[in-house]
């Protein structure tokens, strides 16, 4: 399953990539986490409990930040495993400023899954896959807003 998309973020390149890399920021903005604490320098572990249809379980997952070109890019490398099955994802974000107070992200993923999970059948997960994309950006742009009223 793979896929992409962009998205509009009302803040900077550096304040949207600051963001992006805060742990607690992140935390908020993921679906269903419940942990997400670092293990080493850009390797975190988190648990998910993801209530979508066939999907719904809880996850102890891996999320490792590489290929950090700061402000620009990065891409995320997730490994997870819960009762539903097992998912091993990549993705890959790049940040172009569109002037000092508008970033546009774009974002590509390629993920694999197995386990029950895996028998819901392609269309379905490429379903939730945006749902969860879609609910993290809704989340993010409010945490953005959060960190201009804290400056």
């Amino acid at each position: 399953m793979n896929g992409s998309g962009k998205v509009i973020l009302n803040a900077g390149i550096e304040k949207a990539w600051d963001v992006l890399l805060n742990p607690q920021a992140l935390k908020n903005c993921i679906m269903g986490c419940t942990k997400l604490e670092p293990v080493e320098e850009n390797k975190y572990e988190a648990v998910l409990s993801i209530g979508i249809a066939a999907v719904k379980g809880k996850y102890e997952s891996t999320i490792e930040i590489a290929d950090i070109q700061k402000p620009n890019h990065y891409k995320l490398i997730v490994k997870g495993e819960g009762g539903p099955g097992s998912v091993e994802a990549t993705g890959a974000v790049d940040l172009v400023p569109i002037d000092e107070n508008t970033t546009e992200l774009n974002y590509t993923y390629d993920a694999e899954v197995g386990g029950k999970v895996a028998m819901v059948g392609q269309r379905m997960l490429n379903g939730v896959a945006k749902l969860i994309i879609q609910d993290f950006f809704k989340k993010f742009n409010k945490e953005l807003a959060k960190s201009e009223q804290s400056v």
